[in-house]
């Protein structure tokens, strides 16, 4: 009872019982779904007994340095297309400069995996685009392996780069610039005295996420490292997993608390980065674009021209392995196939099934994160200790890398459920509790953010005039939560609708994911029908995003989540 009092008087707001009442399902939902499998996993990690599987020391000092290499490289590379992109955009009068954002942003629509199998297909000796270019003579797939895998990945994280230093960019003050220009700096120089103490700190915070990302990362090392020989600790837990299954489950717990430690660790150096982020006096005179000149075509040319190619490469490379028959066939007008489509198509084959399976199960996720995020948004922002516990809980699980957080959920499920005595492990319902652990930090950040500029005068009105804490909600913080959280929502449903990190090591007979089916289908060397599956999904996800982009116009409180554009 006094454990229950304390919980009742931390969940919600202060002097409001009822409220602290509604707020305590959700919290106990976070504690239980995010938090729990975390501890389970670091107890795991620490009480187990080697197991009879054993693990190569060897292999994994290999994969762990491996990780981090493929952090440092492929976040170096991350921020200096993503950043420098980001400069030429905020800084000069480059022609174009609005559509290449949109490019510059265009890899986080692009699911890990499904990038990685493009790019593997744009450089695939036996495919088509290697024979128009002139590619054939490559012994073996160039791109398998490290250096492919360190390529890629950059690519697939440089809009972290762009975000971080266009945001820092576009609110650089003139005055130092114009002092500099006083000294006798020229307009390059001046520019970059007055950039440099805000592009410094936030190029130091995105290095941070971007190591985080990289070394959580799977679709690209699965897809391009595994068949190169080049282990990473994601994938080298998703192999003695798959090898051994529950039986080398302690072992592949404390590789999971390696990689979960590590993750922490950059969490720590990226908190005191973005800490470092300079503060500078802001007069509302910001400094203005640099003239390109006689350059300004040439530049453009220089950047438009590779920007091109990144973004549209690997998709024609894509849609070009679809329809050809077979690996090694030249794609012309006679050889071209809807094999790859038909077999999509065809029930037998269960792709359509594992559609559907991850259209259901992101659904309900996207709709169950609404109902557990919202409540513990809104008190969190009014200072309830607990539900800023809880929502701690669910940062901290989107942080961990996936197969992290996959082992966890493993560790949590695996035994018999209490009273019922049925394990989840093997059905759907685990993927569904690993998407509820993971996923409603994507709702939660617009939801506390705007909550924290509510009105309480309607509340406190409704309250006033007797009504309960959910009828106070919907009446008084619904209608300007209610565009914040369906923005989260439309985001956890594109997230897990693609994912594949989780599903890997959760997904069943018979609930086979999306992911899993492209995953599947390359490596069995069904390139055609993975390159099908591949652009299904794409199509479907950009089908999800218009829906979801037209029902949040009709919403109210998007100014919370996007801010007032006029």
């Amino acid at each position: 009872m006094a454990a229950g009092g304390l919980l009742l008087r931390l969940a919600g707001p202060a002097g409001d019982p009822r409220a602290a009442r509604a707020g305590l399902p959700p919290v106990a939902a976070a504690l239980l779904l995010a938090a729990l499998p975390l501890a389970l996993l670091a107890i795991e990690a620490v009480t187990a007994t080697s197991g009879a599987t054993g693990i190569d020391h060897a292999r994994v000092a290999e994969a762990a340095l491996n990780t981090i290499v493929t952090a440092i490289i492929s976040t170096t590379i991350a921020l200096a297309l993503g950043g420098g992109l980001a400069l030429l955009v905020a800084l000069t009068d480059m022609p174009g400069r609005r559509a290449l954002s949109g490019l510059a942003l265009l890899p986080m629509l692009i699911p890990s995996q499904i990038a990685a199998l493009a790019w593997g297909r744009l450089f695939d000796p036996a495919g088509p685009v290697a024979g128009w270019l002139g590619l054939t003579s490559f012994g073996a797939h160039p791109l398998e392996g490290a250096a492919g895998v360190w390529l890629v990945m950059g690519l697939e994280h440089s809009p972290i780069g762009f975000l971080a230093v266009i945001g820092a960019a576009t609110r650089i003050p003139a005055e130092p610039a114009e002092a500099a220009r006083i000294a006798g700096a020229g307009p390059a120089a001046a520019l970059a005295v007055a950039a440099r103490p805000l592009i410094r700190p936030a190029l130091a915070a995105a290095a941070a996420l971007g190591l985080i990302s990289a070394a959580g990362n799977f679709g690209v090392p699965a897809l391009l490292g595994i068949p190169g020989a080049y282990p990473v600790m994601a994938t080298l837990i998703y192999q003695q997993m798959s090898g051994f299954g529950p039986a080398g489950l302690g072992d592949v717990a404390r590789l999971a608390a390696l990689l979960g430690l590590g993750t922490l660790i950059l969490l720590h150096l990226s908190g005191r980065a973005a800490g470092r982020a300079a503060r500078v006096a802001d007069s509302g005179r910001i400094i203005g674009r640099l003239p390109l000149r006689r350059g300004r075509r040439s530049l453009a040319l220089l950047v438009w021209v590779p920007m091109l190619a990144i973004s549209l490469g690997p998709l024609l490379a894509l849609i070009a392995a679809s329809l050809v028959p077979a690996p090694g066939v030249p794609l012309t007008a006679t050889t071209a196939s809807l094999d790859g489509f038909r077999m999509m198509v065809d029930p037998r084959h269960g792709a359509l099934g594992a559609m559907a399976t991850s259209a259901v199960l992101a659904s309900l996720a996207a709709m169950a994160s609404v109902l557990i995020a919202v409540p513990i948004g809104l008190f969190a922002a009014r200072g309830g200790r607990a539900a800023r516990l809880g929502a701690g809980a669910f940062d901290l699980a989107l942080a961990m890398p996936g197969t992290v957080f996959a082992i966890a959920i493993i560790l949590m499920l695996l035994p018999p459920l209490p009273v019922l005595d049925i394990s989840l492990y093997g059905t759907p319902f685990i993927l569904l509790a690993a998407y509820l652990g993971r996923f409603p930090a994507l709702v939660l950040a617009p939801v506390m953010a705007a909550a924290g500029r509510l009105d309480p005068a309607p509340e406190q009105a409704a309250r006033l005039a007797g009504a309960g804490v959910a009828r106070r909600i919907l009446a008084g913080a619904w209608p300007a939560l209610a565009g914040p959280a369906a923005g989260g929502a439309l985001l956890v449903l594109l997230t897990a609708f693609n994912e594949l990190t989780l599903s890997a090591l959760l997904w069943s007979r018979g609930a086979e994911t999306i992911g899993v089916a492209i995953y599947a289908r390359q490596a069995e060397g069904d390139t055609a029908a993975a390159a099908a599956l591949a652009l299904a999904s794409l199509v479907a996800s950009l089908a999800l995003a218009l829906a979801g982009l037209r029902l949040l116009a009709r919403l109210p409180g998007l100014n919370a989540v996007f801010g007032d554009q006029r």
